[in-house]
């Protein structure tokens, strides 16, 4: 449904509903509402939230509708839709497939685009939702720049972009104190890492020295100059690029640093057809420069509570942990997860449940994005890595013979 259309349904709802309760007290709002949910169709239901959560009248502390429906109408699933279904271009905006649905009211589709695999544009919900951050590490020229600044576009929120080289200093990243003559103080000057989404890109050509100034701000939402903390403004999210390939004059990123990284993709070359229509479009038009974006930062916050809010069974938090100590145990791995990982994973799980509907993990939604998750915190030994395994295959083995809690 057209986000114009919805916007009618809802107002003329809200004549409606506040109409009838117009003599009743306002803390009855949240039971009328819910009245209405039982007898409405769906799409009833969705407005009548809507209605719910829109009035400014509504007394603190009042019944809160279902999770259930919370799920549909709040930030969550309009952040899904704008993001992977509603517009493709939002996400991957340089070189997306066309789709019956853009964004800034144009009906004029995009043609001659790359679409990345689909489970690569929701996992950068996932993401987003988890409040974690991304490493996309692929071939140079595949966009891996061009994703993480579509995301970043497509949320109404503050967004800074570094280039990492090797001259690049902890101050060019976190800020500075500079000397003020006229109150004869030194004042901060924040740094780039200073906004909602900051973007990376090739975060292996920075020494170690500027390669650590992430990790308090990765992990703490802080930086720390001179002794003093400032928190980073929420939500907070990292997004940073490297290719696989290249290894001259670049600097491996330490695993302390890896570990902090929620979730590794990947894009991959795109189709023949797909390649060649891009070709025509790009030589002509950027896509990304008419981007606009689909969901506010407030609206993303909530989201991200909601997310919070999945409930976890206690034999999922054990099945979880069973397969940590699995990749511990396993004589392929010189390194295996480490209890981050762990908190990680179930982020990420709970994400995936709450934009799949539900208000609780399964495990599925475990098994689905672990080797997402857990594969580049691994280190293999000498001879797993000699036998041609890579990480990914490794946990897929440990999903395996693990037991599924039912």
């Amino acid at each position: 449904m057209g986000l114009a259309l919805r916007a009618r349904q809802v107002i003329a709802l809200g004549a409606v509903v506040l109409l009838v309760v117009a003599a009743s007290a306002v803390a009855h709002l949240a039971s009328v509402a819910r009245i209405a949910l039982g007898a409405a169709a769906e799409e009833g239901e969705l407005l009548a939230r809507q209605l719910y959560h829109q009035s400014s009248q509504v007394v603190a502390g009042s019944p809160e509708p279902s999770l259930a429906l919370l799920q549909r109408d709040s930030g969550i699933r309009a952040l899904l839709e704008g993001i992977v279904g509603y517009s493709p271009i939002v996400v991957y905006a340089a070189i997306v497939d066309p789709s019956d649905r853009v964004v800034a009211h144009s009906d004029k589709k995009l043609e001659g685009q790359v679409l990345p695999p689909r489970e690569t544009l929701e996992l950068c919900v996932l993401g987003l939702l988890a409040e974690g951050h991304l490493i996309i590490e692929d071939f140079p020229g595949v966009g891996k720049t061009s994703l993480a600044k579509a995301l970043a576009r497509s949320i109404d929120c503050a967004f800074s972009r570094l280039q990492f080289t090797p001259d690049l200093l902890p101050s060019d990243v976190t800020g500075v104190n500079v000397f003020n003559q006229r109150s004869n103080e030194f004042e901060f000057r924040p740094g780039p890492v200073f906004a909602n989404i900051l973007l990376v890109d090739e975060i292996n050509r920075a020494s170690p020295k500027t390669q650590a100034a992430l990790l308090e701000c990765m992990q703490e939402r802080q930086v720390t100059v001179d002794g003093v903390s400032y928190l980073l403004p929420p939500p907070f999210m990292v997004m940073a690029t490297q290719n696989p390939i290249e290894y001259e004059g670049t600097y491996p990123l330490p695993e302390a640093e890896l570990d902090r990284f929620t979730m590794r993709i990947a894009i991959g070359y795109p189709p023949l057809a797909e390649e060649a229509k891009m070709l025509s479009v790009q030589a002509t038009d950027q896509p990304l420069d008419r981007l606009e974006s689909v969901a506010s930062a407030e609206e993303l916050m909530e989201a991200i509570d909601d997310t919070r809010r999945v409930f976890v069974e206690e034999s999922i938090n054990r099945y979880v942990v069973t397969l940590l100590r699995q990749t511990r145990s396993d004589s392929r791995l010189y390194l295996g997860a480490s209890p981050r990982a762990g908190i990680a994973l179930m982020r990420v799980a709970k994400a995936r449940a709450i934009v799949s509907g539900r208000d609780y993990v399964e495990p599925d939604d475990v098994k689905t994005v672990a080797p997402t998750v857990l594969a580049h915190r691994l280190i293999l030994a000498p001879e797993a890595r000699s036998s041609g395994l890579d990480a990914e295959d490794l946990v897929r083995s440990v999903l395996e013979r693990t037991p599924v809690p039912v």
